[in-house]
This record gives structure tokens, sequence and C-alpha cells, in this order.
């Protein structure tokens, strides 16, 4: 099931059906984000370049279809990450708006270079956290209309400037301290596995990337970029301060009658109106990616591959060991334990009426050619 679908069940809130169907959708996308990065690590690595060496042309990157065909951004949801950013574009997608998340920035090579190269990696390269100026052309020629979350909540004046027509959602939680601790639970889930992630692949390594310079923007600390691994803990005064500046700047400077403040709690009724929609969805609005489903999503996305890959190396195990002794790995541990059965049988008992090692052919599941 994936996650647009799930965000469509809702469950008495901190219920045991709730808990246990968090456990189940973080599980299941955890899994899901993995098997797309060594998916997309194939086809952009192996098939696409085979493919042109045949004269067959695949494109490296999927782009979207918009129902107008309009390539320009219609609404940029400003508000920081963990405050509903994911559940508002699912809601955004159902009402027509293509909208980029940085959760799937991977699906999109170019894009997540773009970032990499003008922004996060010369951060690092120089030790301080700049803010540079991204492509934003290169998103609507994707084809998407809409953004959210972060890096791109940070730069509504750029878009002001080149979107006049554009629309801002400031998503917000009901105060800065539930805000901070989903935040927290955010960064201390994530970090390690695209860490280790990056080890392997060049996506993951560009998403470490974005991570330190995000933590250091937040944290207004610029020793995030360049601190050896593991990264210091998110500084509680500060990210609130940076959080709620952020969210007065929006204040300050959007046009009132360009921006909606907004708790996706409140559901479709001030989304719709906001974006003009007369027909507005009568489904339940979309709930998706709480605290606990991010904690396994990211225990999933580090362990599903790790399991596949022991799985892997004993089956190759496995049979080569068949190949050589001529029976498999249980037959042999079979084998072995009657042979410790008789051995503490002599031992304990002074049996001596059954050999300590019994080599009959009887006896060993070793096939004879």
């Amino acid at each position: 099931m994936s996650m647009a679908a799930g965000s469509k069940i809702h469950f008495e809130a901190g219920s045991w059906l709730e808990a246990v169907y968090d456990v189940y959708i973080g599980t299941v996308v955890g899994a899901a984000h993995s098997c797309y990065i060594v998916g997309k690590w194939w086809y952009v690595h192996v098939l696409v370049p085979l493919a042109t060496a045949f004269g067959v042309q695949l494109a490296a990157d999927k782009e979207v279809v918009s129902k107008d065909g309009e390539k320009t951004l219609k609404v940029v949801a400003v508000g920081y990450g963990r405050t509903g950013t994911y559940s508002l574009t699912l809601a955004l997608e159902e009402l027509g708006y293509p909208t980029l998340h940085t959760q799937h920035l991977y699906e999109h090579e170019a894009l997540l270079s773009m970032w990499v190269e003008r922004i996060f990696l010369p951060s690092i390269q120089q030790g301080k956290a700049i803010m540079g100026k991204p492509d934003l052309q290169m998103i609507t020629d994707f084809g998407y209309q809409a953004t959210a979350d972060l890096p791109m909540a940070l730069y509504f004046d750029q878009v002001m400037e080149e979107f006049p027509d554009c629309k801002f959602i400031l998503t917000t939680r009901e105060n800065s301290e539930v805000w901070f601790r989903s935040w927290e639970t955010l960064t201390k889930s994530i970090s390690q596995p695209t860490h280790f992630g990056g080890f392997f692949f060049s996506s993951v390594r560009k998403y470490w990337h974005y991570l330190r310079w995000l933590y250091a923007v937040v944290n207004k600390d610029d020793s995030f970029l360049t601190r050896p691994f593991p990264l210091p803990e998110q500084n509680k005064l500060t990210a609130i301060a940076s959080y709620e500046e952020h969210n007065r700047r929006i204040r300050q400077v959007v046009p009132p009658e360009r921006l909606l403040e907004y708790n996706v709690k409140q559901g479709w009724e001030p989304l719709c109106e906001f974006m003009e929609i007369t027909d507005c969805p009568q489904t339940p609005f979309p709930k998706t990616n709480s605290a606990r489903s991010v904690q396994v999503q990211a225990v999933s996305a580090f362990l599903f591959p790790l399991m596949v890959a022991l799985f892997c190396i004993f089956f190759a195990f496995a049979k080569t060991f068949q190949r050589l002794t001529g029976m498999t790995v249980m037959q042999w541990a079979q084998y072995k334990s009657r042979e410790l059965m008789v051995a503490l049988r002599r031992v304990l008992l002074g049996d001596k009426s059954t050999p300590l090692w019994d080599t009959s052919p009887r006896a060993s599941p070793r096939k004879t050619a």
C-alpha cells in the first residue's frame, strides 16, 4: 500500500490500531524507498547507458503532467518540515496540483544535483551555510506546479520575484514545543541511515549533504557542515527561534491575500477556499507521516536492504556449500549434531558401544558419485 492510499485510513488518535498501522505503513514505505533507490541506481547507471549504446534513448528523470499543462509555480508550502507538509502535498495532488515534496526529491537526479551543486556542497566546502539561488525554473520544467517542505520553504522571496501570481501556504503546529518534538524525532531517525546509505548510493550521499546544510540553517550553527559523524543533537532553543522567526517573516513579507496560514487538522474547507476550488473533495483529508511512522520508515529503509543482502550472501554460501560437500547446510548441521550427541553420551554415560565418529555411509547424508 502506498503512503497516498494509506493516508485515507484514519484511526482514533492514540489508539493501538493507530500505533499498529503506523508501524505497518512505516515498514512498507521505508522498504519501498530502499527498493526505489536501488532500482533507480540500476536504471540510471546500467540500463540507460546500455540502451544508449544500442541507440535507444531512455529518460533519466521522470516528468509529471498537470491538468492544464502550465509550467509555473502556483502554490508553495512555506512551513518548516514536520508541520504537515506531506499531508498537504497529498491534498494538493488530489486537487490537481503536481507537488514536489523533498521526501521524493531523490526521484529526480537532476533536481537533487542542482540543489547540491548550487547550495549544499559549496556550503560544506566553505564551512558556512549559504542560501544561494536555486534554479526554480527547473522545478517547473519537470511539470511541478507546487512544492512543499524545506528547503523550498526558505526561498519564498525568490518565488515571489519569479512567480508573482504564486500563492503561499504556511503550515503550522499547535505550538513551537509540539513542532520541535516532531522535528527532533525526525532528525534522530534519518541521520544515521542517510549517513551510512551515502557510502553506497550517490543520491543518498547528496541527501546527507542536504541534511548537514539543513541542520546548520535551522540551528544557526555552521559546525554541522563539517563535523564528523555522528552530528550533535538539535539545539532546542535555537531551532525553535528559527522556526518562529521564519513564520514571522512569512507573515510580514507575503501579502495577506496570497497567504493561507493553515493547520492540516482544519481539513479541506479552508484549503479549497484559498485555492478557489469549488468542487471540494468529500473524502477524508490525507493524514500521514506521523512521528512514529517516520521512525519506523528510517529503520525499515536501513534494515530492508541489509536483510536482502544477507539473504543473498547466505543463499550463495548455501549453494556453494552444497556443491562442495554434497549436503545442504541443514543436513550438515543435523549430521554434526548427531556426532555431538554421541560424543556427549560417551563422556557422560561411559557408553563405548557407539563409535565416537561414525563414518559409515548410513550415518552421513553426504552424496556419493
